[in-house]
């Protein structure tokens, strides 16, 4: 593709309505580093995520948070993908006006998507919509370009960085050791086991709910 402007996904038609297990669709779109193709960032993991526009209050006080929390994120191999209706060099403006006032630079990309283009593809936004005012989604994706995750939030409320970063650790804990995050998981805690399949293994187990329900022991 020769032009740096967003093009259709070329695994998915608009609105596709993606999954948990979905491979990611590709497109190459304008950034505010240059030129970005979503296969390129195979091999680690990435949060694309949109915001309903720029200048706005809420998305204001999400972009300062992960701006501070950007090691954090390197730290785990995660890569940042924002993505808007909002024009580059509005954009730009933004980025500017956030690191005179707030003393944060936000260095990872931010895409242009005048034409709703990749939103749609990515189902942020339906094919009746005109802009993408109502949308706060995001897709955390693995390094094979698997969405693993997504959380969607209404445009009055902002995301928590620490859930963005706990879903991250908890989708590599769970990649690295097995089992499965029990509710409130942090790092450091142990996993739950995989319950058994076997029928003499629940008749055998000591308790009623040791079958099913219990941890690995791993702390790691």
């Amino acid at each position: 593709m020769n032009q740096p402007n967003p093009s259709a996904p070329t695994n998915a038609p608009p609105c596709a309505g993606l999954r948990i297990g979905d491979l990611a669709p590709d497109f190459e779109a304008r950034s505010t580093i240059g030129p970005v193709r979503l296969s390129s960032f195979r091999g680690r993991w990435l949060i694309l995520f949109s915001h309903p526009a720029d200048f706005t209050p809420v998305c204001t006080t999400e972009f300062i948070a992960l701006a501070r929390e950007a090691a954090a994120f390197d730290a785990r191999d995660c890569a940042l993908m924002a993505l808007s209706v909002d024009s580059l060099f509005s954009h730009f403006a933004w980025l500017r006006m956030i690191r005179d006032r707030f003393g944060v630079e936000v260095r990872f990309p931010i895409l242009e998507d005048p034409t709703l283009v990749i939103g749609r593809a990515f189902g942020m936004v339906s094919a009746q919509d005109s802009d993408s005012a109502t949308v706060r989604t995001t897709f955390f994706i693995d390094p094979k370009g698997v969405i693993r995750a997504m959380t969607c939030y209404p445009a009055n409320l902002g995301r928590s960085i620490p859930e963005m970063l706990r879903i991250i650790d908890g989708l590599q804990a769970i990649d690295a050791r097995g089992g499965l995050a029990p509710a409130n998981w942090q790092p450091g805690e142990a996993l739950l086991c995989p319950p058994t399949h076997d029928l003499d293994a629940v008749f055998k187990s000591e308790d009623a709910v040791g079958w099913f329900l219990r941890d690995s022991g791993d702390q790691g």
